[in-house]
């Protein structure tokens, strides 16, 4: 028996550390679709028992780039299960808990598959705060969440695995005994990203059972900066493979817009913005023939991509049935997304309706966006996601079109759209706007509405548009005057 280590709660609870660490590499579909595989069984590794902890600060050596944080449901065994099956193995479990499965992807390429030095860092489990006893809770029912710097990550639920908590512990215990106090991780879902120094991960684990609702509160690890790694043994090694991997998009999320630049585009209107992107040379950028499931529909978020080809019946039978690309996208797409689609312009078959669209709303997805048709109308219409579409249409989605792909460039409405362009969307319609330009095309945005303003309350006193629209030189010194009145 290894000596208590204070500040988590298993150890609290068992009066030592536990044995072992297990970890379960995939386990949710979101995450698998995102990875671009689904395992056939569950594969696993150890990490040490040193890294557990609960609440506090966790460290990123200098020099290292990619922290990488996953939230994920923890069991804790109570009872030693060796050789159980499932139907009794839940019964070996006695607490859940939330925990942040953290690694260094820096050194992955050190320990590829075992992930010792990744995964293994003093800290590099936090678990807690609390431990929820197994029997009052219902395994099928269990939500995890991760919040960064306050804004939700990850959202998923035990319903989603590819690999049930039993499965997991019988398939464990077929050769090794799982003894008390033991953790096992059960795999993280879609959203899970990259931290650095000043970042504040908080992950909970709570019931779904309206019966029997609980709640483990939130996990929280304050990433700061500790020394450097010694010059001896494997070092630090990243490229850009690695950085979009680790970011979990089809691109390093460093060159993404920031919470505050996408909050400036959506003070805008999406007339102003096309008009912005035309100085720009840009004319053709506006999703055409597209219009709002509910008038005075707004979003401004960062573009997930997902292309439809025409009907081809021995293709619809191989890729349009089980977890399909539209499945797939649709438990990708993350808070501040964008679900766009590429149906071609043909709306005579439906490419979503009211229960994906249902399920896009629920993970945080900003909107989505389609220049097919679209099913169930009147419900999307009641959703609170801006829903945009080319048409109503009754018809499911192989009457016409085979779910191809996602995350790759596509054609929407007339306009290309790659991956992590940023998309606005009012009642006049939506633009597709570079994620390079975004910046630019956001402050002469503003300054272009703040003239406006200004001109429309000179029109309203009478003054004419000869010389005012646009300004004239005599207009100009009274515009600075309205704008900086002191």
């Amino acid at each position: 028996m290894t000596e208590p280590m204070p500040g988590d709660p298993v150890t609290a609870e068992l009066g030592s550390r536990p044995g072992k660490i297990v970890a379960v590499h995939l386990n949710y579909r979101s995450r698998a679709a995102q990875r671009g595989h689904v395992p056939a069984f569950g594969s696993y590794f150890l990490k040490a028992p040193s890294s557990l902890a609960g609440s506090g600060e966790v460290v990123r050596p200098a020099g290292t780039e990619l922290l990488g944080f996953e939230g994920e449901i923890a069991l804790v065994i109570a009872e030693p299960a060796l050789r159980v099956d499932a139907a009794r193995a839940w019964s070996h479990v006695g607490w859940v808990t939330a925990a942040n499965d953290l690694g260094l992807y820096d050194l992955r390429h050190a320990d590829a598959g075992s992930n010792l030095r990744s995964k293994s860092g003093d800290g590099f489990t936090p678990v807690g705060p609390r431990l929820l006893p197994a029997a009052e809770v219902d395994p099928a029912r269990l939500r995890v969440r991760t919040w960064v710097n306050g804004r939700l990550a990850q959202s998923d639920s035990s319903g989603d695995l590819l690999f049930g908590f039993a499965e997991l512990v019988a398939d464990l215990s077929r050769l090794s005994t799982l003894e008390r106090g033991d953790v096992i991780l059960t795999g993280t879902p879609a959203g899970a990203s990259v931290i650095g120094p000043g970042d504040v991960v908080e992950v909970e684990v709570d019931s779904l059972d309206p019966a029997h609702p609980a709640g483990t509160g939130r996990l929280r690890s304050a990433v700061v900066e500790g020394p450097a790694l010694a010059s001896y043994g494997a070092q630090p090694s990243v490229d850009d493979a690695l950085r979009a991997t680790a970011h979990g998009a089809a691109r390093p999320a460093a060159t993404a817009p920031g919470e505050e630049l996408l909050a400036q585009l959506s003070r805008v209107g999406v007339a102003t913005l096309a008009a912005q992107l035309r100085r720009h040379g840009l004319d053709a950028v506006s999703i055409d023939g597209v219009h709002p499931a509910r008038g005075g529909s707004r979003f401004v978020g960062v573009a997930r991509t997902l292309r439809y080809l025409p009907l081809r019946e021995d293709l619809f039978t191989e890729r349009g049935g089980g977890f399909n690309p539209q499945k797939q996208a649709v438990e990708t797409v993350g808070p501040g997304e964008v679900l766009v689609m590429e149906a071609r312009g043909d709306t005579t078959a439906g490419t979503i309706g009211d229960i994906l669209a249902l399920r896009a709303q629920v993970r945080g997805a900003a909107a989505i966006v389609t220049d097919g048709g679209l099913r169930d109308v009147a419900a999307v219409g009641e959703l609170d996601i801006p829903v945009f579409h080319g048409g109503a249409h009754p018809a499911v989605l192989g009457r016409r079109h085979v779910p191809w792909e996602i995350d790759v460039a596509i054609g929407c409405g007339g306009a290309l759209v790659q991956p992590g362009d940023v998309l606005a969307g009012d009642d006049d319609g939506v633009v597709v706007i570079p994620a390079a330009l975004a910046a630019d095309v956001a402050a002469a945005a503003v300054e272009q509405e703040r003239q406006e303003r200004f001109v429309a309350e000179q029109v309203r006193t009478g003054h004419a548009i000869t010389t005012l629209y646009p300004f004239g030189a005599q207009w100009k010194a009274r515009y600075q005057e309205w704008t900086d009145p002191s």
